[in-house]
């Protein structure tokens, strides 16, 4: 009892968490049983089939739950894509069924030899997953309903555009963009496809899985593996332990300015931000322990097939993952070429497998469209320069906002004297590699960082693998972080303009030539353990990150200060209906298409609404993130590519007629969605379509399917 407690109370944070934010119990239950018997349990099973010696019962949980993602997904395509998903929950007596009948196979049920988890390691890790549960109460589940409550209701504009990939994965494989139906998805929607298998598995409705559950499990998923994976690669456990403290408690460097994302977002908020990412580490980790394996001389058949099942399920979880693990290979193989003077064909075929997945995204999953990335040097820190000389200050305040929780590194090279192990040389490689795709590249919306978020699960183990060779502070770290964050908070925001351009930053870099002055002062005092001191300082330098973070979501809206889009409850009232009343394959219409209009009449066409609550494919919906739209220099406010399209979807609600609708049914469309406040119907469409539900905004009419 006493070594399962650390768990107990790791899950009781988390179902709290969620149970205190409108959860039903219910459906907290489900999921816990769909997670255990549907994803961990079949996952566990393979793991222990195809890894080498077991480690720690944590492990081969927390990696058998990745394998169990990787296997669900291939599952999921295969059911939904001949129609059957209603029957995706019988996907585990596949894998079980074997390990049942099988007599070699038997014996991975039960097993023995374990290494005992020290309970500090466990506690510290149930203590990372509180914290970030916490963090995630504060900032996103309490902020955002799991439906809306009012007419005033704001979200994150992003939400309602992945939630609609999800209930598109409901009933759809491949996916297509469920704003405009029938054109091709070629993006990373794997995650998407994860959530809309745990609803169809687990019978909790979708926006409870996408606004509650999905998010807060992978992220004490991602917590556990950092943690295993840093213990197994250094072979010292506390290792993993200060990997899981810098990735998921301290936050990027700075001082809270009122500019919240000076060269992306936070990476904090990027896990409810953007859940693909969050999804993409739980498949990048595991992938970095078996290469690291692999790099270090395990060239067994069992590690060569998991590098291949998390590298196939990396390449649709977010397209800055094989890449950055493709790079760090490629050095790592350079490296070992040149000091060895032999080819390391261990690592030469880890690189094969990796670029064989890149290319197989590249022409599979993005259809080769580049989805606006372009390579440009600098792109992120160009906004902040005025002047040749400016270009220096800004790069340093890069390095400290997003990579001084990575400082360990630099020691542990410093410690070693340059001579780095193999799986050290891979771990820098991918720390490097990340933030230099990021440097190299441009996005319109910024999206290059994710190499650089990528990079972080490489450095952040090593990072705390030279924390722990110089000698971690652990006392120190705790009240040194809480000392800053108190300053933080007790001094608030300062507020900054962009004249000239590199000011935003001068609060970043004052606060850090502040505590310059008080690395200075603690050498003084310090003397003999002031490497160790100095280190621990400067790695929970970033503390503040995580707090500030949250504590903003007081001072805005939906948890922090980001885009927001209006998400009435009538809107959604509406949608849920057609969602109850609709076969999966019905594609609906509506006449909203935009956020937003200018007074010339420009549309920003970022309307997701209609397609995440419904489920539903949308004929003409918003059309902004459709892949051929990324990269338009217009952005949001690009025109329709098929505006014959879109005036017959527009016509069917302002001037009907018999013919209209007739080539409306002939696309699919079995519903039409009315926002009354954008534009009334015409009232002959009342004598075309059957009105079936209405509201004080909305009015709901079906099409015959005559």
């Amino acid at each position: 009892m006493r070594r399962w407690t650390p768990a107990v109370v790791a899950f009781a944070v988390v179902a709290g968490a969620l149970l205190v934010t409108g959860t039903p119990v219910l459906d907290v239950l489900r999921y816990t049983a769909y997670a255990a018997l549907a994803v961990v349990l079949p996952g566990t099973l393979v793991y222990r089939a195809l890894r080498r010696t077991p480690h720690t019962l944590v492990e081969d949980l927390a990696v058998g739950a990745v394998v169990g993602l990787v296997l669900e997904l291939a599952a999921w395509f295969v059911f939904v894509s001949v129609g059957a998903e209603r029957w995706l929950w019988v996907w585990p007596a596949a894998v079980i069924g074997p390990f049942l009948a099988v007599p070699a196979l038997r014996r991975h049920w039960v097993v023995r030899g374990y290494t005992p988890v020290p309970a500090g390691w466990a506690w510290a890790v149930t203590g990372v997953i509180a914290g970030f549960t916490a963090y995630l109460w504060q900032s996103f589940l309490s902020r955002n309903p799991i439906l809306p409550t009012s007419e005033e209701q704001a979200q994150y504009i992003d939400l309602s555009f992945q939630m609609s990939l999800a209930g598109a994965a409901t009933h759809q494989a491949p996916l297509d963009v469920p704003q405009v139906a029938g054109e091709p998805l070629h993006y990373h929607w794997f995650g998407f496809a994860h959530m809309g298998a745990a609803s169809l598995v687990s019978g909790v409705d979708l926006p409870t899985v996408f606004l509650r559950l999905a998010v807060p499990a992978l992220c004490a998923l991602a917590v556990v593996l950092v943690a295993v994976v840093g213990w197994r690669v250094s072979q010292r456990p506390y290792v993993g332990v200060g990997a899981a403290v810098l990735m998921f408690t301290i936050g990027e460097f700075g001082y809270e300015n009122g500019v919240r994302q000076l060269f992306g977002t936070q990476a904090t908020f990027i896990v409810w931000g953007s859940p693909s990412m969050t999804y993409s580490w739980v498949l990048l980790i595991p992938l970095i322990g078996v290469l690291a394996s692999i790099v270090r001389g395990d060239s067994s058949r069992g590690a060569c097939v998991l590098a291949g099942l998390f590298l196939a399920g990396s390449t649709g979880a977010k397209a800055s993952s094989v890449p950055v693990a493709a790079g760090a290979l490629g050095i790592t193989a350079l490296v070992l070429f040149v000091t060895r003077r032999r080819l390391p064909w261990a690592v030469l075929g880890a690189l094969g497998l990796a670029v064989a997945a890149q290319l197989f995204a590249t022409a599979i999953l993005f259809a080769f469209e580049n989805h606006g990335v372009s390579v440009a040097a600098a792109s992120g820190l160009e906004p902040y320069t005025s002047g040749a000389l400016s270009w220096g200050f800004v790069f340093v305040a890069f390095l400290l906002n997003m990579q001084l929780r990575l400082a360990g590194i630099v020691a542990l090279v410093w410690r070693q004297r340059m001579r780095l192990l193999p799986e050290q040389v891979f771990l820098l490689g991918g720390a490097v590699v990340g933030p230099a795709l990021y440097l190299v590249t441009a996005h319109p919306g910024s999206s290059n960082q994710y190499f650089m978020r990528a990079g972080f699960a490489f450095g952040v183990i090593l990072s705390a693998w030279g924390w722990a060779v110089v000698g971690p502070r652990v006392a120190f770290a705790v009240g040194f972080g809480v000392l800053l964050c108190a300053v933080q908070l007790v001094t608030g925001a300062v507020s900054v303009d962009w004249d000239p351009p590199y000011e935003p930053l001068l609060p970043l870099l004052s606060w850090a030539l502040a505590l310059a002055l008080v690395f200075a002062i603690l050498g003084l005092v310090s003397r003999r353990r002031y490497p160790a001191v100095l280190l621990t300082g400067v790695l929970v330098a970033g503390a503040p990150g995580l707090v500030m973070d949250a504590a903003a979501a007081y001072r805005y809206p939906n948890g922090g200060a980001y885009a927001l889009t209006p998400l009435p409850a009538s809107r959604i009232a509406a949608a849920r209906w057609v969602h109850d009343h609709s076969d999966p394959d019905d594609v609906v219409a509506t006449n909203v298409h935009c956020q937003g209009v200018t007074a010339d009449g420009s549309c920003d066409a970022r309307s997701f609404w209609l397609s995440a609550y419904t489920e539903r494919q949308v004929l003409v919906e918003g059309w902004t993130f459709a892949p051929r739209m990324l990269g338009d220099p217009l952005g949001p406010w690009a025109p329709f590519w098929d505006p014959a399209l879109l005036a017959v979807n527009d016509a069917a609600f302002s001037a009907p007629t018999a013919a209209g609708l007739a080539t409306l049914r002939a696309r699919g469309v079995r519903w039409l969605v009315v926002d009354r406040e954008v534009a009334p119907e015409s009232p002959e469409l009342a004598a075309l379509a059957q009105l079936r539900y209405e509201n004080a905004r909305m009015a709901v009419y079906a099409l015959s399917t005559r």
